[in-house]
C-alpha cells in the first residue's frame, strides 16, 4: 500500500486546452478518495494519469516515495477496475482472476492460494469454472475486483465501475466495495459522476469542474459547507434551491418574505447587494408539523405541485428571479449537465403533511442552514471555512469562458 500525491497536475491536448488544470491532491495511505463531477470535468483523465495511461503535461505524480511521471503502467504496481470489466470471455472466472499472476510468472501454488482467497472474499467460489458470459453484471464486476485483489497492488483505481449496473445492484455493489476496501485497508481512488456513490463511499471527495478542482473534503463537509455555487448545486438530491436574496440588517429578504439569519452570518454578506441564497429542500417543513419552540422562520406561499412518496412529500412553489440570477442559474445548469434549477422552490415535507396542490401553505425554514453566494463569482460568502476542507475552484465567471474538458 502507498500514499498518492498529485502536485500541480496539468494535462493539455493538442489544441492546448487544459483538460486537467493545476490539480493538487494528497491521498493518504489506506484512504478512499472519490473523484466526482459531471461529464467532461477531467476526472477520468486524472485517474488515467495516476495509472500511467495518459502522459502528464506538467506537475508531479508521486506514489509512495517514487516520482512516477515517466514510469510505464506495469511499473507503478496499481490495480485498475474498469467500467466495462475488461474480462477475457474465453477464460474461466478462475483464470480471469489468476491472469495477472500468470503474467508475472507466479508459481501454481501461489496462484491457487491467492485466487481462492480472493474468490472467498468476493463470494465467487461457486462460479470459478464459469465463463464471464454466464455471469450477471454484478458477478462480472466482482471478478474484475478479484483480479485487482490478487495483484498485491499499492492502490486500487476504479473508473466508474458501477455505471453499467441497474439501480438495485449498484446499491449492493457500493456496499461490497466499501466493505472490501475497509477490510483490505488499501489506498483507493474511485471515479464516478454519481453523487450517491461519492457521498456513501469516500473518506474524502474531490469535486471537479472543467479540469479544475473545486473542493476537497469529507462528504459531510461538502454537504454542509459547499465552497461555491457549483459544489452546492452538484451535491444533494433534490439539488439545493437557489433564490434571489438581499441582506438587510440581520435578515435576508427572499421572494417569499424576510427571514432572520443572525448577525454572524449576515455580517459576511451585508452591503453586497443582490445575492443568491442557497437552501436545501430538506431544511423546510410544513409549519403545522413543527414544534412552536423550534428555532426558525415561517412564510406563506402558494403550492403549485405536490408529490407524495409515502415517507415524505415534495412540494413545488414557483417564484420570480431577476435576470442576473436567472443567467447565473442557467450557466450552473449547463455546468451540471442540464440538472434543472428552474425558478421554483422545492421543499421536502414529512409524509404526514396534508398540504395539497393550490394551497396557500405555511412553510417553516431552518434559516441557520442557509448559504449566501456572490452571483458574479459563485463564491459562498457564508461558508464555515474551518470545516469546509480544501476550497480551490475558480470563479464561475472565469469557468464559463472555458470549453468542456475531456473525461
Amino acid at each position: 500500500m502507498a500514499a498518492i500525491s498529485l502536485k500541480n497536475i496539468v494535462k493539455k491536448y493538442g489544441d492546448g486546452f487544459p483538460a486537467v488544470n493545476d490539480v493538487s491532491i494528497d491521498i493518504a495511505d489506506g484512504e478512499f478518495v472519490i473523484l466526482v463531477g459531471p461529464s467532461g470535468c477531467g476526472k477520468s483523465t486524472l485517474l488515467r494519469m495516476i495509472v500511467g495511461l495518459e502522459d502528464i503535461t506538467s506537475g508531479d505524480m508521486i506514489i509512495g516515495d517514487r516520482k512516477v511521471n515517466d514510469l510505464a503502467p506495469r511499473d507503478r504496481n496499481l490495480a485498475m477496475v474498469f467500467q466495462n470489466y475488461a474480462l477475457y470471455p474465453h477464460l474461466s472466472v478462475y483464470e480471469n482472476i489468476a491472469f495477472p499472476l500468470r503474467l508475472a510468472g507466479a508459481e501454481d501454488s501461489e496462484v491457487d492460494e491467492k485466487v481462492r482467497a480472493a474468490s472467498k472474499t468476493l463470494e465467487l467460489d461457486e462460479h470459478l469454472d464459469r465463463k464471464p458470459g454466464n455471469l450477471s453484471g454484478g458477478q462480472r464486476q466482482r471478478v474484475a475486483m478479484g483480479r485487482a485483489i490478487v495483484r498485491d497492488a499499492d492502490a486500487f483505481l476504479f473508473d466508474e465501475p458501477l455505471s453499467n449496473l441497474d439501480a438495485k445492484l449498484r446499491g449492493q455493489m457500493r456496499t461490497e466495495i466499501s466493505r472490501l476496501q475497509k477490510r483490505l485497508g488499501i489506498t483507493t481512488v474511485y471515479v464516478t459522476h454519481d453523487q450517491t456513490e461519492a457521498m456513501t463511499l469516500g473518506d474524502r471527495v474531490a469535486v471537479l469542474k472543467r479540469g479544475v478542482l473545486q473542493q476537497l473534503a469529507s462528504p459531510r463537509e461538502l454537504y454542509e459547507n459547499p465552497g461555491n455555487l457549483f459544489v452546492a448545486g452538484f451535491i444533494g438530491s433534490p439539488p439545493m434551491n437557489f433564490l434571489p436574496a438581499e441582506v438587510e440588517g440581520t435578515s435576508v429578504k427572499l421572494p417569499f418574505g424576510t427571514v432572520e439569519i443572525g448577525e454572524e452570518k449576515a455580517a459576511k454578506a451585508r452591503d453586497r447587494g443582490l445575492l443568491i441564497a442557497g437552501i436545501r429542500p430538506e431544511h423546510f417543513e410544513d409549519a403545522a408539523l413543527v414544534d412552536q419552540d423550534t428555532t426558525g422562520s415561517s412564510f406563506k406561499a402558494t403550492v403549485e405541485v405536490v408529490e407524495w412518496l409515502g415517507n415524505e412529500t415534495y412540494a413545488y412553489i414557483p417564484f420570480e428571479a431577476p435576470p442576473e440570477v436567472e443567467k447565473q442559474l442557467k450557466q450552473l445548469e449547463e455546468d451540471l449537465d442540464g440538472e434543472s434549477l428552474r425558478t421554483q422552490l422545492v421543499v421536502t415535507l414529512d409524509g404526514s403533511s396534508r398540504i395539497a396542490e393550490g394551497d396557500e401553505a405555511e412553510i417553516w425554514l431552518d434559516a441557520s442552514k442557509m448559504h449566501l453566494f456572490d452571483p458574479a463569482t459563485g463564491e459562498n460568502l457564508t461558508v464555515d471555512r474551518d470545516h469546509a476542507g480544501q476550497i480551490v475552484g475558480e470563479s464561475m465567471a472565469a469557468a464559463a469562458e472555458q470549453p468542456a474538458a475531456a473525461g
